[in-house]
């Protein structure tokens, strides 16, 4: 069957796209969506924070001098990352609300329990890339859904910020897959206690 549609119907469908065409253009700020995205960048604020003060402990558990060195380098990522999330904030006229990251307290906490369990065994470092990978990959999920949002909204300017971020996660789970591969694993798998 063939519906006709009138010439006022045809009208106020192309109205509606054209207000959504401006609103993604303008990136309207004033939706559930853009409220979820700065709440999201608050989380992934808060937990790039708690991972400066996590990094350093890690570094300093690490055995390995490629596994400290990793650290010490993510670390520094890390800093710039809050940065830039802080000028992605600043693009968008908003300023980043006070959020605890649970997600990120959680893995944090976690990563601390395993490095009291594996303290003095061989497989200290094999623990260490473990936790530090899951905080990986929470990164990486968290900037993907910001970039498909920010670009859903029409934020550029944000989701370059983003995207910087995420390839640096990206950047840092590789080289922990390295170590691990390289150093970490096999170290682990060869002794008992070393």
């Amino acid at each position: 069957m063939i519906r006709r549609i009138s010439k006022q119907q045809q009208k106020g469908s192309a109205s509606k796209r054209q207000t959504t065409m401006k609103q993604q253009q303008n990136g309207d700020m004033d939706n559930d969506l853009h409220e979820l995205f700065l709440d999201e960048i608050a989380d992934i604020t808060n937990a790039e924070r708690q991972l400066t003060k996590a990094l350093p402990k890690m570094a300093k558990a690490a055995e390995s001098d490629e596994l400290r060195q990793a650290f010490e380098s993510h670390l520094e990522e890390t800093e710039e990352q809050i940065s830039r999330l802080e000028q992605a904030a600043q693009s968008l006229d908003e300023s980043i609300k006070s959020k605890t990251c649970k997600a990120m307290k959680g893995l944090i906490e976690e990563a601390e329990e395993m490095m009291k369990e594996q303290k003095g065994t061989s497989a200290l470092d094999a623990a260490l890339i473990a936790a530090a990978q899951k905080v990986e990959h929470y990164e990486i999920a968290t900037y993907g859904t910001l970039i498909a949002w920010a670009e859903q909204m029409g934020h550029s300017d944000a989701a370059g910020y983003f995207r910087t971020n995420l390839d640096e996660e990206k950047a840092a789970d590789e080289k922990l897959t390295t170590v691990a591969e390289s150093i970490a694993n096999e170290k682990a798998e060869a002794g008992k206690g070393q």
